[in-house]
C-alpha cells in the first residue's frame, strides 16, 4: 500500500537519501528552503522509482513556515503515514564560553522548534494514516560532548526528550522514534568541519570510516517498517560511540 511521507530538508544529504529510499510506490512530500534546484533533482529521482513527488518550500524556522508547509501537504492529502523530521544544521561552530543569543535561537528554532512545531500540526493527518509514524533527526553530539557544537548538541538533546514524551503521548496510534546519525559525509560538514578534523574522527571511529546519508536511510526505513518500536532513539555512527 502506498504511503504517504513527509521529509524536511529533503534537498540534501540525509533527507534526498531517504527520499530517494522511500520512492518505490510511495508519495514523498519533499520538504526544501532555499536549495529548490537540488530538491528537483531529488523529486525527478523520486518519480524515476515509480514514487509520486510533491516539491514544497518554506521556512521551518518559524511558525509561519511550519504552518504553510502543513497547510500544503493538507491541500494535497488527507492524511499522513510517515513525518521525518530531518531539517537542521549546525549553522556555525562556537566555544561553550562564547554563547551567543541569538545564534541560540537560531540553532533551536532550526533544530528543535521546528521538529516540535511539525510533529505538533501533524498530528491530525498521521492519525489518519496507515500504521503511521514519526522520526526526529538527533545527533552523535548528543551522547558524548560536541566541543565547538555544543549548543548544536544541546538542541540535539532536546529532541531526544522530545521523542520520548511524545511516543508516549501518541501510542498506541503513532509510534515515534529518532536515529542519531555520527559523522555521515553530506553537505553539512563542508562549511563548519575542517579535513584535518574529519581525519581525527575517522581514526578514533572503530569501523575507521564515515557514513554515508544510505546508512541514516535504511535506519530510518527500518523504524517504519518495525512497528514495535517507539520511543528509541538509533545511533548509527561506526562504533565512534557505544552504550
Amino acid at each position: 500500500m502506498s504511503k504517504q511521507i513527509l521529509i524536511t530538508g529533503a534537498s540534501t544529504g540525509i533527507g534526498a537519501e531517504t527520499a530517494r529510499c522511500l520512492a518505490p510506490g510511495n508519495e514523498i512530500f519533499i520538504h526544501y528552503n532555499a536549495s529548490e534546484e537540488p530538491a528537483r533533482i531529488v523529486a525527478e529521482d523520486v518519480e524515476k522509482q515509480d514514487g509520486k513527488a510533491h516539491l514544497i518550500q518554506a521556512d521551518l524556522t518559524t511558525e509561519k513556515g511550519c504552518r504553510a508547509l502543513v497547510q500544503s501537504v493538507s491541500d494535497k492529502t488527507e492524511k499522513l503515514d510517515v513525518l521525518f523530521n530531518n531539517a537542521g544544521g549546525l549553522i556555525r561552530r562556537t566555544a561553550a564560553g562564547a554563547c551567543d543569543w541569538s545564534l541560540m535561537q537560531e540553532v533551536f528554532a532550526l533544530n528543535t522548534f521546528s521538529t516540535m512545531m511539525m510533529t505538533s500540526l501533524c498530528i491530525p493527518l498521521l492519525e489518519k494514516g496507515e500504521a503511521p509514524c514519526i522520526i526526529n533527526n538527533s545527533s552523535l553530539a548528543t551522547r558524548h560532548g560536541a566541543p565547538t557544537a555544543t549548543i548544536y548538541g544541546a538542541a540535539k538533546a532536546a529532541i531526544g526528550a522530545f521523542t520520548k514524551g511524545a511516543a508516549k503521548e501518541l501510542a498506541p496510534k503513532i509510534r515515534v522514534n529518532a536515529v542519531a546519525p555520527g559523522v555521515i559525509l553530506t553537505p553539512f560538514h563542508d562549511k563548519v568541519t575542517k579535513a584535518e578534523q574529519l581525519e581525527l574522527w575517522q581514526d578514533n571511529t572503530p569501523l575507521k570510516r564515515h557514513g554515508h546519508p544510505m546508512h541514516i536511510a535504511t535506519a530510518v526505513k527500518f523504524l517504519i517498517d518495525n512497528d514495535f518500536i517507539t520511543g528509541e532513539t538509533i545511533d548509527i555512527n561506526g562504533g565512534l560511540f557505544m552504550r
